[in-house]
């Protein structure tokens, strides 16, 4: 999940000794999981990253991710990541591919900084993780990623009634009380509806039959899951998480 956090988010927050600065649209994670830094060598946060070159876990960064539709409780997820800065060698583009160029070359025309992590944290509403560094560099981002707001908002905006008949099918209290069904978070595995009422919400996932791949396979993905969660859900047989919050 870290790797999507970073990867999606267009804003993080750059620790350095005792500065903080927010950068936004200025960072790209190559495949191998290091951070890129897209920041003037000639400004003061250029002149910090020069001073701590090199020193290991001097540079911190953090990211907040939130679910991208208005509801309560936004915060999905913090990202804390120490590592050790140094100038991007040219030699590492050699091993990434076509979408990373793009997201390097899509980057201010400024410096580039290379931030290896030696430290990734990750912390939820189940609590706070350390990531194993091994475990952080092999993983990929959720192909949806980047796009999830989008998907969300197509969601709401075509399968809206049909998201709030299958809440009320796997969450029967539903109906016995006033509450807005929006779909908060869409992945490869599948999509999670929220069912906020006055005074509390409720989080039911839904999975995919199978694992979304890229984002051209999402419609048909969601036609399949919504037309199987109706006919099991008016039986009582669908398999899902539920996740109540006061």
């Amino acid at each position: 999940m870290a790797r999507s956090v970073l990867s999606a988010t267009p804003s993080l927050r750059l620790r350095l000794g005792d500065a903080t600065v927010d950068l936004i649209d200025s960072h790209a994670v190559l495949p191998d999981g290091t951070v890129v830094l897209a920041v003037d060598a000639m400004t003061q946060t250029g002149g910090l990253l020069v001073a701590t070159r090199g020193r290991p876990g001097a540079v911190r960064l953090d990211v907040t991710q939130l679910v991208p539709v208005a509801v309560r409780s936004r915060v999905r997820a913090r990202v804390r990541m120490l590592g050790t800065v140094r100038r991007l060698d040219p030699a590492a583009l050699d091993s990434c591919d076509g979408d990373s160029i793009m997201s390097l070359l899509d980057l201010p025309p400024v410096a580039l900084w290379a931030l290896e992590p030696v430290e990734v944290g990750l912390g939820r509403d189940s609590g706070d993780t350390t990531v194993s560094i091994s475990a952080y560099r092999t993983a990929r981002p959720d192909p949806l990623a980047d796009d999830e707001a989008e998907h969300l908002r197509h969601l709401t905006q075509q399968h809206g009634d049909v998201l709030g008949q299958v809440a009320t099918l796997l969450v029967p209290a539903l109906t016995t009380m006033p509450a807005r069904v929006v779909p908060v978070a869409v992945d490869a595995d599948g999509i999670v509806l929220r069912a906020e009422t006055p005074d509390r919400h409720t989080d039911v996932r839904l999975p995919f039959a199978r694992r979304i791949t890229k984002s051209a396979d999402l419609a048909e993905g969601v036609r399949t899951l919504l037309a199987e969660a109706v006919r099991r859900g008016a039986s009582g047989g669908f398999a899902l998480e539920s996740v109540e919050h006061s």
